[in-house]
């Protein structure tokens, strides 16, 4: 599906994330613990019970833990929408479990445990669904970027972040990159920890990890034209850095043949020399190349280069 020119390039990843195929049981476990601890929120009721909800702004994100949910746990959450009149009415999704529904999603992710009359304590807030397998703590960062990720356009940076509202995710997020050899930054914004990479190399292994295979080809797109673009830029520079010593070298030639023409008279000059003083007092801005063009007969940019380094000698020994 071609992406909208005015798409942010996040949004194109995650477009491409919430695509991808389920994945083994584990993986969609580890999917469904990612989303419980970005977007999951516990709410408990009068008489000891509890439900889960989940509240994401990502349309295919919250699409992608329905499936998942009904898959996996085999729950099928209540979906509705809610709409702020704030932020040009930013619209998020509501996904509610049942009291039984969230009691089946709880034991899964080990944050309750039942006694021997099978009644349901909650152990944790947290899931503590073990991510031994590499498929699994891919899936883990796959659904925690879809939950609660994001990245800057390559065009201006590069840079990938998770936002973790706890220490439990932060911890997780720097370990399971750790794990996966990219070694990761965090700062606080708001009271809340940011998990970050930065470098391209770092962030094309991320999306390759999470399984953006699409978007990391349009991100090496993105590098090689930044690349192309800042070797045009250097090369522009160092001709305009050459240009300016150019003319410098130029500017001082002619100050030094004017010199020679006041104390000494150019007529004094063999015929060589006295030709090339002459048109480099005249065009003072002119390439040694051009200079040698006019005259007659024309010479090389190399002789008249030594030509001009004899009267710059001469004109040195008259100071």
């Amino acid at each position: 599906m071609p992406r909208d020119e005015n798409q942010s390039f996040a949004a194109g990843v995650k477009e491409e994330l919430v695509r991808l195929p389920m994945g083994k049981s584990c993986c969609q476990l580890s999917e469904i613990g990612a989303f419980t601890q970005t977007s999951g929120h516990l709410r408990f009721r009068s008489g000891g019970s509890l439900t889960v909800t989940y509240r994401m702004e990502n349309t295919g994100a919250a699409r992608r833990l329905f499936q998942l949910l009904k898959t996996r746990l085999e729950v099928s959450p209540m979906l509705h929408f809610t709409q702020t009149r704030r932020f040009g009415g930013r619209r998020t999704w509501v996904l509610t479990l049942s009291e039984q529904d969230s009691r089946a999603l709880l034991m899964a992710l080990h944050m309750a445990e039942t006694d021997e009359q099978g009644r349901m304590s909650l152990r944790q807030t947290v899931p503590r669904h073990p991510l031994t397998r590499q498929c699994c703590r891919r899936a883990f960062l796959r659904a925690a970027f879809l939950g609660a990720g994001t990245m800057t356009n390559p065009e201006k940076e590069y840079h990938l972040e998770w936002k973790a509202e706890n220490e439990r995710l932060s911890g997780m997020l720097r370990r399971l990159l750790e794990k996966s050899d990219l070694p990761c930054h965090t700062y606080e914004r708001k009271g809340q920890t940011v998990v970050y990479l930065k470098g391209a190399e770092q962030i094309s292994d991320m999306l390759a990890m999470m399984g953006a295979g699409t978007s990391v080809l349009k991100m090496e797109n993105i590098r090689v034209k930044r690349q192309i673009r800042l070797r045009a830029s250097r090369a522009a520079n160092c001709d305009e850095h050459n240009s300016e010593r150019m003319l410098d070298a130029a500017q001082k030639q002619a100050e030094a043949c004017r010199n020679i023409s006041l104390r000494i008279g150019l007529f004094t000059l063999p015929p060589a020399l006295r030709e090339v003083a002459r048109a480099r007092m005249e065009n003072p801005d002119c390439s040694l190349a051009e200079i040698g063009a006019m005259l007659d007969p024309p010479i090389s940019k190399s002789a008249v280069n030594h030509r001009l380094r004899r009267l710059m000698e001469l004109e040195k020994t008259l100071a």
